[in-house]
């Protein structure tokens, strides 16, 4: 049922510790992007069921037995307030229109949320760039930092766009990088061949599309800001958010524009 997959969805996706305003926005989300998916035909992948475990696929899941073996002496208080977070906001959805939302969400961003048409060349009108007040206090593992050598740079650039000419030195293989005013690349051309921004987090498994790169010889490093997609929900600025005396509701029309939350009327 709904309720019981949700908790294992919010155990799985933020962590316990966060405020209890956050868990019951990110319990909210987790019941709409469900609805969304059941609303336009499920998946392919598990025709059989209107969700699954599978993080590629629908969202994260854990179970209470493996959720408590992370969170030790704390499991008994972190499952209470994951199963009130539940429980609070039973069939509350963010609607826009009164349909539910593609409620996708991300662990940080740089300062700003991406709009949807900037990272996936979809534009929803929900899914618009919005500030988030996440900084490297509030989130660990806020800055990363990743060096290739030219070589294996170029086997993974090479797998994913073998149209691309990466000859002599890899300073010359990345030009026209477009990126928008918080530092996140939303496009760029590598040995010829346009890429998106996060195609290219994705190939070379950054921590998000806010990035640099510096290059010393034939090492190239990438020094990223925050983690995920960057689209939708800020896990850490909803914590930020939470701290600061939001309620769940208000955070999820912070970062839905337009939308609001309520009861899904199922046509």
């Amino acid at each position: 049922d709904m309720g019981t997959y949700l908790l294992g969805v919010v155990r799985a996706e933020m962590p316990a510790s966060f405020e209890a305003e956050a868990l019951k926005a990110q319990a909210a989300a987790a019941r709409t992007y469900t609805l969304y998916k059941m609303a336009n035909g499920g998946s392919p992948n598990h025709p059989e069921a209107d969700a699954c475990d599978d993080i590629t696929c629908c969202q994260a899941y854990k179970t209470y037995a493996d959720a408590a073996a992370g969170w030790g002496d704390e499991a008994a208080a972190y499952e209470a307030k994951v199963r009130a977070a539940v429980e609070a906001t039973d069939g509350q959805c963010i609607l826009y229109e009164g349909r539910p939302v593609l409620a996708v969400f991300h662990s940080s961003s740089a300062g700003a949320t991406q709009d949807a048409a900037d990272v996936w060349s979809a534009s929803l009108p929900y899914l618009r760039s919005v500030e988030t007040p996440e900084d490297e206090e509030a989130v660990p593992g806020y800055r990363s930092t990743v060096s290739f050598q030219a070589a294996q740079l170029k086997e993974l650039l090479r797998a994913a766009l073998p149209e691309a000419e990466l000859g002599g030195s890899p300073s010359n293989w990345f030009t026209n990088i477009r990126q928008q005013p918080n530092g996140t690349v939303t496009a760029l051309t590598v040995g010829g061949v346009e890429v998106g921004g996060n195609q290219l987090r994705t190939i070379l498994d950054l921590r998000s599309a806010c990035f640099t790169m510096a290059f010393d010889g034939d090492q190239v490093t990438f020094s990223v800001t925050g983690y995920g997609h960057g689209v939708g929900m800020s896990q850490y600025g909803a914590n930020v958010l939470a701290q600061g005396g939001m309620a769940y509701d208000e955070i999820l029309r912070w970062y839905y524009t337009g939308a609001e939350v309520g009861i899904y009327e199922r046509p």
